[in-house]
């Protein structure tokens, strides 16, 4: 007898496996995937999951659905977009590597800008919230200041597309953010940079707070590699 399917939709619980195959390379690049007939044997669901949960995976790029014909797995590498990196399974060094080093020049870049293009209320929120990452008692709380001030950071770079990047890079660490703890091991040394970049950020001194942040994700990076 089959295991139960998880308390989600079955639509839902056929996308997870055959995407979770696919990056995870079980499916790889130009491989087809078996029919849908198949895939509704071996899943124990019945053939309208499996075409809403292929069309999800179409609309990720991970696969070509071709009516008539066979469906075959893509290079979601080459195809996909940031919510590919959101989905992919597990957070092992490669991908933690080039997360942080992606989040760096976002951040950096981010600080330049909002110092240039910020409002006042944005410059006093800057503030405040570097202020409250400075104070934080406790991981969880330093973790949830730090990505708070960040999210403020680009969002008042004022760059769509900045923007949506973060959405995505959201998407991967928020439901993973107790991995993330070495972000915030030294508060000590994190504490000036917040608040020296949100004091940049108030002057109008582009150079300065790109620099405070630059020091800060460093430190960050070093602390998790």
């Amino acid at each position: 007898m089959p295991d139960p399917i998880p308390r989600q939709s079955v639509p839902d619980h056929v996308f997870d496996r055959l995407r979770e195959a696919i990056l995870a390379g079980r499916y790889r690049a130009g491989d087809r995937l078996p029919s849908q007939r198949a895939l509704a044997a071996d899943l124990d669901v019945n053939m309208a999951s499996v075409r809403e949960a292929l069309g999800r995976l179409e609309q990720l790029r991970l696969v070509e659905v071709r009516h008539g014909n066979a469906t075959r797995v893509l290079d979601w590498r080459k195809s996909g977009g940031l919510e590919s990196l959101a989905l992919a399974p597990g957070t092992g060094e490669p991908l933690l590597r080039d997360l942080f080093e992606a989040r760096q020049l976002l951040l950096v870049e981010s600080a330049r800008l909002v110092a240039e293009r910020r409002s006042e209320d944005q410059a006093a929120t800057l503030l405040e919230l570097a202020r409250v990452a400075a104070r934080a008692e406790d991981r969880e709380t330093a973790l949830l200041a730090d990505w708070e001030f960040m999210a403020a950071l680009v969002e008042g770079a004022r760059n769509l597309v900045f923007q949506l990047v973060m959405n995505s890079v959201r998407e991967l660490y928020l439901p993973r953010a107790e991995a993330f703890s070495a972000l915030v091991s030294e508060p000590d040394r994190l504490a000036p940079l917040y608040l020296g970049a949100a004091e940049a950020v108030l002057a109008q001194d582009g150079e300065a707070a790109a620099s405070a942040i630059a020091r800060l994700t460093s430190l960050q990076e070093a602390w998790v590699a």
